[in-house]
């Protein structure tokens, strides 16, 4: 017996039930169809003989509550219940037991099932009310469910955002530091942009801003192990090819299996020769505002770490600073977005546009008021994570 039967209820307000009865049994499959026609439940009810015959049910249809009997053709006792639970985890599942299994009831639902009937006992209100209640508590568990697995992923993004957004290492610079890290919009899933500010024993501001491929937990946990290794070399005086060369060899080793690849800029600024040293591996360039406006630094590009191995070199370009001025490095997330239109990308042409729209402000205040701008444009579609780190000089020392 395969066939589906609606059932219209007594009330227009009652929820539709979508029910699976797995009975090999004609007779017993009769007697349940009429007593849910007498419950006043509005159904739709389909009925499956075997195990094998419900799995493909439920692979191609939603269904609210499943009516399972004990003893199938190709299954049978709590092997039944743990089985169905496995194929439909979230969806209620009542057991039809016979007379002479006085603990097969019990048996089951620790087994998790939500309730259990006694066949011959059954009767159309007692029907009504398993049910309802069997529903409710399944939905009642699927949403605690989701929202424990929120709160740990909530909790696992914020230890991994610390690790990409860390406390500049800063002792007499001068310089002020704005730094913004933004997941991405869909569940505010991580991905692997990172940036950091040390002030090395040399006395120069070293900065790094990077973006690892992919998004999730392995993306970022690269991105953290690479923004700490890149804060560690540094302090031990490591700079330029050399620092990007170690830092490829630690992607390489930390990625396993997975090919990911990470882009990078990295900064040294010198106050005392008004200069500051750029190396790209990847990545696009930082943009330079000054008081006649804000654009675009031309500058030699590498290669991005982990494309492939063997050895590389990044050329170094060394850029003229104005005496009052503010250098930002960002990732791609805050480029990529929609322009106001269906299908034109912002891109950092788009980005200047912006920027020589937007009234003076505060560096924090600006970069805050950018990045609103840049998602309002991208009109609430996905978009990546992205890391924005501003550097001014020649205003007073305060970090954001």
């Amino acid at each position: 017996m395969t066939a589906t039967v609606t059932g219209g209820g007594t009330s227009p307000h009652e929820p539709m039930y979508r029910v699976l009865l797995i009975e090999d049994d004609l007779g017993d499959a009769l007697l349940v169809e009429e007593l849910l026609h007498d419950t006043g439940l509005r159904f739709e009810l389909t009925t499956r003989t075997s195990l094998a015959e419900a799995r493909a049910e439920l692979a191609d249809t939603p269904i609210d509550c499943i009516l399972l009997d004990l003893h199938l053709p190709d299954v049978s006792g709590t092997d039944a219940v743990t089985t169905v639970r496995a194929m439909a985890p979230h969806t209620a599942v009542i057991v039809l037991t016979g007379l002479a299994e006085a603990q097969a009831g019990p048996d089951a639902m620790a087994a998790g099932a939500q309730d259990y009937l006694v066949k011959g006992k059954v009767e159309a209100d007692l029907l009504h009310r398993t049910v309802r209640y069997a529903v409710y508590r399944s939905k009642t568990e699927r949403a605690n469910s989701e929202a424990q697995a929120a709160r740990l992923r909530a909790e696992e993004n914020a230890r991994l955002e610390r690790g990409l957004l860390p406390q500049p290492i800063l002792d007499t610079s001068t310089v002020r530091v704005t730094s913004r890290y933004l997941p991405g919009a869909t569940l505010a899933l991580l991905g692997g942009d990172f940036l950091d500010v040390v002030e090395g024993d040399d006395g120069l501001l070293h900065a790094v801003v990077g973006d690892v491929s992919g998004h999730g937990p392995d993306a970022a946990a690269l991105g953290v192990c690479l923004r700490i290794a890149w804060r560690s070399l540094v302090l031990g005086g490591h700079r330029g090819d050399d620092l990007l060369h170690l830092m490829e060899r630690i992607l390489l080793a930390e990625r396993g299996g997975q090919h990911m690849f990470a882009t990078c800029t990295l900064l040294t600024l010198d106050q005392n020769a008004g200069t500051a040293t750029l190396h790209l591996a990847g990545h696009h360039e930082p943009l330079l505002t000054t008081p006649a406006g804000t654009s675009e630094l031309e500058a030699a590009h590498g290669i991005a770490l982990g494309i492939f191995s063997g050895p590389h070199r990044w050329p170094a370009t060394v850029v003229p600073l104005p005496a009052t001025g503010a250098l930002t490095l960002y990732t791609d997330g805050l480029t990529e977005g929609h322009n106001g239109t269906a299908n034109e990308r912002l891109g950092v042409e788009g980005l200047l546009d912006l920027i020589a729209t937007l009234p003076p402000e505060d560096p924090a205040a600006h970069v805050d008021l950018l990045i609103k701008e840049t998602h309002r444009l991208n009109a609430g579609r996905h978009s990546d994570d992205l890391a924005v780190l501003r550097l001014d000089w020649g205003v007073p020392p305060t970090r954001s």
